[in-house]
């Protein structure tokens, strides 16, 4: 291992660090910023805890969680090698949305115990972002947290994502003239992420989701359910199909893969014509772009070396900048589905095939579903 190769050096010391914000030059300045000073702050708050949002960080400070159990595409590696992605995390935040982030990397994979640990901090922070918490824990930890805390809790490796495959998805669509309810999708995946693109395309009015896992199509006669997935089965499918990915894809009008598998492209040669294929497995798409591109009219990946990646920075700054200004208390449906639209909204006039969503990078996306997410609250 090479330590000066460039991606060691650009890590080296971490990425993150912390700055104060007033002047600490003079005798006075310590005693307005700290001792006696602090004192007359600390009271008030102690009188009137929302005064914490004012007079204190929180109130653009999010915390980055993990236990380290499903980081990028490698799996389940700990807390401590978690830390490298949690910083990068922190430092997306701020860049593109100037909102102050935190790493906080757990050493346990139990549910009580990070949910204890995350209730027991939030009075520091005013959202917390769950990362790379492998499902279905991730579930569980989400859901508790939500119920427990009166600050935004946002896994975003399932909402993100979500996010963001449907402002792509409304790319597509309107670049082909058809609405969400005109349009059959199958969701190859029923992870984290494969659950919330589900939600959110239901939630969006998507006509029909056929949601596969590795077993195959999830159908309410399938044995062995997860609760998770027993809820899938009651929600999806509606015409009750049964089988794999080839029967999931026949006549199908969108593909999703959040799975990590394969897609055979005897299965593509299935789906209806002006197919959408989103691959969004990274390094490795269930499908490579040059196959699906043969099949399908609109393609897209995770990836950054081929066009229309979807990707959740995307989404997360915006929407934690957009519920901090709110004073939001969650993060609600109605508010990924504005920060949606306004992703989608930022490509305009320049939507083209190879063109569905903004670039990562656009200065305009963040501020924009900022504002989309803020008026939804």
């Amino acid at each position: 291992m090479d330590m000066q190769d460039p991606i060691f050096l650009a890590h080296r010391g971490g990425k993150l660090r912390t700055a104060a914000t007033v002047p600490l030059d003079s005798r006075e300045d310590l005693s307005i910023a700290y001792t006696p000073g602090v004192a007359r702050v600390c009271e008030a708050i102690a009188d009137d805890a929302a005064l914490a949002r004012d007079y204190t960080w929180r109130s653009n400070l999010v915390a980055v969680v993990t236990d380290g159990t499903a980081v990028l595409g490698l799996g389940d590696i700990g807390p401590a090698a978690s830390l490298p992605v949690m910083e990068g995390k922190a430092a997306l935040f701020r860049q593109f949305a100037g909102v102050d982030a935190v790493p906080i990397c757990l050493d346990t994979t139990d549910p009580d115990a990070i949910v204890a640990a995350v209730t027991a901090i939030a009075p520091s922070f005013g959202g917390i972002n769950l990362e790379d918490i492998a499902a279905p824990r991730c579930f569980e930890v989400e859901s508790r947290l939500k119920a427990a805390l009166d600050i935004p809790v946002f896994h975003d490796d399932q909402h993100g994502t979500a996010v963001v495959v449907l402002a792509a998805l409304r790319g597509a669509l309107r670049l082909q003239g058809r609405e969400t309810g005109d349009v059959t999708a199958a969701v190859v995946g029923a992870g984290a992420a494969g659950v919330a693109i589900t939600e959110i395309l239901r939630f969006a009015g998507v006509g029909d989701i056929i949601v596969c896992d590795s077993t195959g199509i999830i159908h309410p006669g399938r044995e062995r359910l997860s609760p998770v997935k027993e809820e899938l089965a009651k929600a999806t499918n509606r015409f009750g199909r049964t089988g794999g990915v080839a029967e999931a894809l026949d006549g199908t009008d969108v593909l999703i893969g959040v799975s990590g598998g394969l897609v055979p492209e005897s299965a593509l040669a299935g789906m209806a014509d002006d197919a959408i294929v989103f691959a969004l497995a990274n390094p490795r798409p269930e499908v490579d772009p040059a196959v699906a591109a043969k099949h399908a009219a609109i393609v897209a990946t995770g990836r950054s070396d081929f066009p229309n990646q979807i990707n959740n920075v995307l989404a997360f700054p915006g929407i934690f900048r957009g519920a901090l200004d709110a004073d939001a208390k969650d993060i609600t449906e109605d508010m990924k589905l504005a920060a949606a639209e306004a992703i989608a909204d930022c490509v305009g006039d320049d939507l083209a095939a190879d063109h569905i969503v903004p670039s990562a990078l656009d200065p305009r996306v963040a501020p924009a579903v900022a504002a989309a997410v803020k008026a939804a609250a």
